[in-house]
């Protein structure tokens, strides 16, 4: 059995879908981000934009990789049973149901270096963290095809795709040809977007996406915003559940078990537990990310666009969170849901930026 056999074979026994790609990336591929970063479309997550000569031509960090097994772990699971008790409300994308992926793929990833490396080969992995393009790399070696929503899509698994990487010195040894593009003329993702951020071809714009707002950025979440995010607490699955490759999707990686309380989180938590007992009760899970301050500022959100006022008395002790991005969303929700009266205290915080958005709302100029 050839080596790179050898180490596909040991993937596909941990549960991995597999490709082989070498390091070039074709020229196209590389303008077009080049031209995506140029348009300031991976909005504030500068990382896509560091380093942009090494994530295209990886050789020029790792002079010794030659070539890229891709894995894919399927996460088209089934939904968990919705807990009792607590504030249950809003929506999470779904591969945030299980615990992280990153932790829960990395030990199989430096199992598959330990064996490559016992065939005499130099590896390294990468779980979403390394300054490569997995979804190319993917593309490149046959797995699939990126579909209009940015996303890799097959057929069986649809766009339900945690990826993985690993770079070996192994010299490509073999081209598979291109996975079809089974998208045609359907453009339902792009219309579905609840805020337009699908460009509809095969790029997004993050600086219109609610997965970015909800999960990456760290400030307040711009007004005009908050009607599209609806009821998405964490990330956005909108262009997976309307994409019809995504309906009869069934599979999943063994080690992804969905958790009650990471599907359908007590939205409590981010209000009255310390930002240390957070990091506790939500350890190993990629909630951390944002932690307690976002996923309470995304909650307010949630809470006004649902527009009952049997949630205002939550909204008012956000009112008085320690955290100024807290206070100032929650004056935000207050408005939005009519009570300018727990709202007037605001405008004397002793946060500008709260105190502003208070007086913004109390006289109409927000």
């Amino acid at each position: 059995m050839q080596v790179a056999e050898i180490l596909e074979q040991a993937a596909q026994e941990q549960g991995f879908l597999t490709a082989w790609a070498g390091l070039d990336l074709p020229q196209e591929t590389q303008q077009r981000y080049r031209d995506w970063v140029a348009e300031g479309r991976q909005a504030q997550m500068a990382y896509l934009a560091q380093n942009l000569e090494i994530r295209l031509n990886p050789p020029q960090r790792f002079a010794w990789a030659r070539s890229v097994l891709v894995l894919a772990a399927p996460h088209a699971y089934p939904p968990p049973p919705k807990p009792t008790g607590g504030l249950r409300l809003g929506r999470v994308a779904r591969y945030a149901w299980v615990r992280d992926y990153h932790l829960l793929i990395a030990p199989h990833l430096q199992a598959l270096e330990r064996l490559a490396q016992s065939l005499g080969l130099e590896a390294k992995g990468y779980v979403d963290t390394g300054p490569l393009s997995e979804r190319s790399y993917a593309a490149l070696g046959g797995l699939g095809w990126i579909g209009r929503n940015a996303m890799l899509m097959r057929m069986g698994e649809g766009t339900y795709l945690t990826l993985a990487v690993l770079l070996t010195s192994l010299p490509p040894t073999r081209l598979e040809a291109p996975y079809p593009n089974r998208c045609g003329t359907c453009t339902r993702c792009v219309v579905g977007c609840p805020t337009g951020a699908l460009l509809g071809d095969g790029t997004m714009d993050s600086r219109l996406c609610i997965s970015y707002w909800t999960i990456e950025h760290r400030g307040l979440i711009p007004a005009e915003l908050w009607a599209g995010m609806g009821d998405w607490l964490f990330g956005c699955d909108v262009c997976q559940e309307v994409c019809p490759w995504n309906r009869k999707a069934r599979s999943f990686w063994q080690d992804f078990i969905p958790e009650p309380e990471l599907a359908y989180p007590n939205l409590e938590d981010y209000f009255y537990l310390s930002s240390k007992a957070f990091e506790r009760k939500y350890a190993g899970t990629v909630f951390l990310r944002p932690g307690r301050t976002r996923m309470a500022r995304n909650a307010l959100v949630v809470l006004a666009n649902l527009g009952n006022p049997d949630y205002l008395p939550l909204v008012r002790h956000a009112a008085q969170d320690v955290n100024p991005v807290v206070r100032a969303t929650a004056a935000q929700a207050l408005a939005r849901l009519g009570d300018l009266e727990a709202l007037w205290p605001l405008r004397q915080d002793p946060e500008p930026q709260v105190a502003e958005v208070a007086l913004g709302l109390l006289e109409g100029r927000v």
